[in-house]
């Protein structure tokens, strides 16, 4: 029997309160991930207690930047075992949810994890973000893009920006203190079409692990030719010095 005193008590200090199904549906990603992880890499975190605040609170400080009450469209780009995106979803299942991942098995496992728990208006895809904002029917659709992956802010924002809305906004999650990152990602999101719109750092509750925040809302269209083909933004990250 899992003991859930202390999630439960870090999720009150951001005024969420989770129904008994909610806590079933965080139970049981707990126990789909650990199980899968043992024949793929989904995590390294497998502990529960540091899952449930490493990955599943973590997930969750988005409401520390963003009112996600409303009827919301949400990408979660290179989504890994769920994170942020499903976590999102529990909480907020008003939320019209999209997941991507680059690779298929993982998002093999996101399929099964969300017919298991049973959720709704909530995709998983395989792609590339660089293919994915090509299509019309994804560009400029969503009202908010999260991402926890680990690349730079000036490469994640040419990944997650041209998806976003114009009015909407895209939240990097960082574990670090990442101000002269966002200086440098500056030029690059002014270009994408973005603006930086604020910064929200914190300590995950109880606890001393540092978390940051950087919302960029979206304030005009993002040129058709970003992003660019698949690996360019990770090879030449946009500067004023690169010629596009």
């Amino acid at each position: 029997m899992y003991h859930t005193e202390q999630f439960q008590k870090d999720l009150l200090e951001w005024d969420i309160v989770l129904s008994d199904r909610q806590l079933e549906q965080f139970l049981q990603y707990y126990e789909i991930l650990t199980e899968w992880n043992k024949f793929m890499n989904l995590t390294a975190v497998t502990e529960y207690e540091e899952v449930m605040k490493k990955h599943f609170v973590d997930s969750l400080s988005a409401v520390r930047a963003l009112d996600l009450t409303g009827d919301l469209t949400l990408l979660d780009i290179g989504t890994g075992a769920g994170f942020p995106g499903i976590p999102l979803k529990i909480v907020f299942p008003n939320l019209k949810v999209t997941l991507l991942d680059s690779l298929n098995k993982r998002v093999r496992f996101l399929q099964t994890l969300i017919e298991k728990l049973e959720l709704t208006r909530i995709e998983a895809f395989h792609g590339r973000a660089e293919d994915f904002a090509k299509e019309k029917n994804r560009r400029e659709q969503f009202d908010v893009c999260v991402s926890r992956a680990v690349s730079n802010m000036t490469v994640l924002s040419e990944y997650c920006l041209p998806f976003v809305k114009i009015g909407g906004k895209f939240i990097s999650y960082k574990s670090e203190k990442a101000e002269e990152e966002i200086e440098e990602a500056e030029w690059a999101i002014e270009q994408l079409g973005g603006k930086v719109e604020k910064q929200v750092k914190m300590y995950l509750p109880n606890s001393d692990i540092f978390r940051n925040l950087f919302v960029i809302e979206k304030i005009k269209a993002t040129p058709k030719y970003f992003p660019r083909k698949a690996g360019m933004a990770l090879k030449e990250p946009l500067c004023k010095k690169l010629s596009l």
